[in-house]
């Protein structure tokens, strides 16, 4: 079997911490019950994106990314044969971090990753940034997949979809918390195409604040062996509407295409973009308020 299933679980947050573990348990054994190989949850699914402005209401909403909330998502995954990547305002010194947690399907915890490119210029400068962007091998029914992951904002910076796939990158999951319209679905499109690799995008649901649905996974295969012309590399495009959504990434036909198109790392001249690493910035691009 060449096929791994990927559950976008697009759900409305509850109102406690208590009503988020409980709806995230059964969504996930609703998306295995569908098939699923791994579920997706989005971004700070803990909290459902509340970001306090006062620093110790922050520090308060924050949960330990080894606490009982993550733990038992891990025993989930193991129970339902499943890999799970749960999201979470993480405790953290000095501030909390936007977090994910990908469990594999015998509740291993495989991948921790904290949002590199925060949005300063809103409430998450009140968070402490990631700083690495780790690629781990996920063992699945599929066979295995190198997984890494970008959070929201990190979709429109080329560079984290770039460096992913220069670590081995194939999957790469994006929890997300923002409207998701044809320019931000055209970066991950973009990303997808330019990388040959497949992404897969969860977002809340229409009707909580500033999000729309539109949950998407791009498989990154632009041209199919025997087929003249390329195709559309969005296999899934979810509604507004919450709901689990579902799709299969042909893992074989993506390797194959990996190992014969001129995208990714085939013809790249890395001695030409010395620029890319120059930390200077010039107007009209200087904002105050940008960490680096």
């Amino acid at each position: 079997m060449s096929c791994l299933t990927v559950a976008l679980l697009q759900l409305l947050p509850g109102k406690t911490l208590a009503d988020n573990l409980q709806k995230g348990l059964d969504a996930c054994r609703k998306a295995r019950a569908s098939g699923a190989d791994i579920a997706l949850f989005p971004e700070m699914w803990s909290c459902g994106y509340s970001i306090p402005e006062k620093p110790e209401a922050l520090r308060s909403l924050a949960i330990p990314a080894d606490g009982g909330f993550i733990a038992a998502f891990g025993r989930l995954a193991a129970e339902l044969d499943m890999a799970i990547g749960v999201t979470l305002l993480e405790r953290f010194d000095p501030l909390p971090r936007n977090t994910l947690v990908l469990f594999d399907r015998h509740g291993q915890r495989v991948l921790t990753y904290a949002k590199v490119h925060t949005c300063d210029f809103g409430d998450e400068q009140r968070l402490t940034p990631g700083d690495d962007f780790p690629v781990a091998t996920l063992d699945t029914a599929a066979g295995p997949v190198q997984v890494g992951a970008m959070i929201c904002y990190d979709r429109e910076f080329p560079e984290s979809a770039r460096v992913l796939m220069l670590r081995g990158a194939e999957l790469i999951l994006v929890p997300n918390a923002c409207p998701m319209e044809i320019n931000r679905l055209s970066q991950l499109r973009a990303r997808a195409f330019e990388n040959m690799l497949a992404i897969a995008t969860c977002n809340y649901p229409a009707g909580h604040p500033d999000c729309n649905g539109g949950s998407s996974v791009f498989d990154g295969i632009a041209y199919l062996p025997g087929q003249s012309g390329s195709r559309d590399t969005c296999i899934l495009q979810a509604g507004e509407a919450e709901g689990v959504f579902l799709a299969r990434l042909d893992l074989e036909l993506l390797h194959g295409y990996r190992r014969t198109e001129v995208h990714g790392n085939a013809y790249r001249r890395p001695s030409q973009y010395r620029l890319l690493t120059d930390e200077r910035v010039y107007p009209p691009f200087v904002r105050p308020d940008a960490r680096r």
